[in-house]
């Protein structure tokens, strides 16, 4: 067995890849992955848009390719993975990761990353109805009017979470808004397939380091063949610089090395809507992020919808 003792700290962090049977709070699992997310999509902002979605994603595939693989091999964590765990997620890699997250970067790109929050916060939704449907999952009581709640507030403190006379570069139009709200509703929808796809191999002894670098991988080597194929969009716009690269690898690392990580080790635990309702927080979690960027303290209305989500946030976590 891998990593035998928790003798220090790097250990006790790795302790539930290493021990699947080992009891672990889901949810917070959920919003520490949220968390991750909401600091890496600061950091993607200006990177996405001086490469171009498809290079950006490029580039963070290899770094985070890299680092997982690394951590993999440490550990011992490919001989968990069977050749059907593998062919899932590398599946998964391709619809969630491949697809999803090019969506999101290219909605970014055209809406800022306020309003493409609020298009892929909806993948909740579709979790939810998606885990209903395909494992019979419910939710009741006061855990549906916490999942209400935080919905209805990530939705709020979005939507509501521009001042009328912001003139910040990420909350100006980048042309017609209508391509880039199909690709931030198709990168939710993407989202919410690939964690649905995930769950039932997760729930075995799977180490999601190793089931991340496949997803990751996967998710490259598409993003190469379309360069390779001679694809126009899949052209950087600009060179990258190592200002750029940097930004791109600290967000490889915590979006996606981490983040997606803590996911998929969350939902070995958690159902499929649980997990996707605590890990949509991330876009309320930017509120405070973007008040430190632009200097401006965020509008009444995310305010407001900020309270409903942690409100929203406290009954999930209380019932569970």
């Amino acid at each position: 067995m891998p990593l035998a003792g928790a003798e220090n700290l790097l250990d006790w962090a790795f302790l539930p890849t290493f021990c699947p049977k080992m009891p672990f709070p889901y949810d917070f699992l959920a919003l520490a992955a949220a968390a991750c997310w909401a600091v890496a999509s600061l950091l993607s902002a200006n990177a996405a848009r001086h490469l171009g979605a498809f290079a950006f994603s490029r580039w963070r595939m290899f770094c985070v390719s890299l680092m997982l693989w690394s951590v993999a091999l440490l550990g011992g964590g490919w001989a968990s993975l069977s050749p059907h765990s593998l062919g899932i997620m590398a599946i998964s890699g391709l619809i969630g990761i491949f697809i999803g997250d090019t969506a999101l970067f290219a909605a970014m790109n055209r809406l800022g990353p306020r309003r493409a929050g609020v298009l892929f916060a909806t993948h909740a939704l579709f979790s939810a109805l998606l885990g209903y449907l395909v494992f019979g999952e419910t939710i009741t009581g006061l855990t549906l009017l916490g999942c209400l709640l935080l919905v209805g507030g990530v939705m709020t403190a979005i939507f509501f979470g521009k001042r009328g006379n912001d003139t910040h570069a990420w909350e100006q139009d980048n042309g017609n808004p209508w391509p880039g709200i199909g690709l931030g509703l198709l990168s939710a929808l993407c989202q919410s397939v690939a964690t649905l796809m995930v769950k039932p191999v997760m729930m075995g002894e799977i180490d999601p380091v190793a089931a991340s670098a496949v997803r990751m991988s996967t998710a490259f080597v598409a993003h190469l063949a379309l360069l390779w194929c001679g694809l126009v969009v899949a052209r950087p716009l600009r060179a990258i610089n190592w200002p750029v690269f940097g930004m791109v690898a600290l967000n490889a690392f915590l979006a996606m090395g981490v983040g997606m990580t803590l996911i998929l080790l969350a939902l070995r635990y958690g159902e499929v809507g649980m997990v996707a309702m605590l890990s949509s927080v991330s876009p309320v979690l930017v509120l405070p992020l973007l008040w430190l960027v632009m200097k401006r303290r965020p509008a009444n209305g995310a305010w407001l919808g900020a309270l409903a989500t942690v409100v929203g946030t406290g009954l999930i976590v209380a019932r569970h």
